[in-house]
């Protein structure tokens, strides 16, 4: 009997020890490899999130202007003062828009167009108050829309197309006329050759445009090998594309709707900033 009881406690004592050994051994081993998973799929869920960011970056660096769904914070006005067009930037609450980010150089690009599309001018008002730009009025009389290109830090910023007028124009009751869109993609300005070569023109697709300059030498312009300025016909939509990495005139860009649209491509060629239109039909 005795001997069965101390065989008992032997073999009580061996189990304890065997479950104290397994308990240090494996299960550590367990734990640490199920902190490592974690630990693993913290990581790669913290780069996905980085890397959808810098996309994200990266296509807001080529294009701006392309959602037309997010509603504003920052309202924005432009009107005649003696010889300056004067603009000023105000949130919701009418404080001043004064924290802006450098933007090709530039805190502000106004792009201005006449109501028919034919005049075009990209210009830079400079801040004279807390914000407030001005620039030198050169405009003939006329009724133009402008589009004001910036990047508030902290604010919701849509560009939108503003009304205003020059001098005491008469208002056309009649709408413009059509765009004609090009035939052939091709246009000269003061001896300088562009032909522009696309992907196909259709809505909710990537589309790319190719500009040749026929062996020009292109400088650098407002930090970048060139700017295209998109508007619909009715001067509502709005896109300003920069080019794509590379030391090539190549842009791309997305539309939403079908139409015709003017483009107007922007190079320095030789100190001199030309522009070069062309209409083309998105389907």
């Amino acid at each position: 009997m005795k001997k069965w009881i101390l065989s008992a406690f032997i073999y009580l004592g061996i189990v304890i020890i065997g479950y104290y050994i397994y308990d240090s051994v494996f299960l550590e081993e367990t734990k640490v490899d199920t902190h490592a998973e974690e630990h693993k799929t913290e990581n790669t869920t913290e780069h996905n999130n980085h890397a959808t960011t810098e996309n994200e970056h990266s296509e807001s660096e080529h294009e701006h202007g392309a959602n037309t769904e997010t509603e504003s914070e920052v309202n924005v006005t432009i009107e005649e003062v003696s010889d300056k067009l004067v603009l000023n930037l105000k949130d919701l609450t009418g404080k001043p828009v004064t924290n802006l980010e450098v933007n090709h150089e530039k805190l502000l690009h106004l792009i201005v167009v006449d109501e028919h599309l034919d005049q075009y001018y990209h210009l830079h008002p400079e801040e004279t108050t807390p914000g407030q730009f001005e620039v030198k009025n050169e405009l003939e009389e006329g009724i133009y829309k402008a589009f004001v290109d910036i990047k508030p830090n902290n604010l919701v910023y849509q560009v939108q197309p503003i009304s205003f007028k020059v001098g005491n124009p008469v208002e056309d009751e009649h709408h413009h006329d059509s765009l004609t869109v090009d035939q052939l993609l091709e246009k000269t300005v003061e001896d300088n050759k562009v032909t522009l070569s696309t992907t196909p023109l259709v809505i909710n697709e990537p589309v790319t445009l190719t500009f040749d300059v026929h062996g020009a030498n292109l400088e650098t312009y407002l930090g970048a090998l060139g700017h295209v300025v998109i508007l619909d016909e009715e001067a509502q939509q709005y896109l300003h594309v920069h080019p794509l990495e590379g030391d090539t005139p190549v842009f791309e860009t997305q539309f939403t709707n079908p139409g015709i649209y003017k483009i107007w491509a922007e190079f320095q060629i030789n100190g001199e900033v030309k522009i070069f239109p062309f209409v083309v039909e998105i389907k």
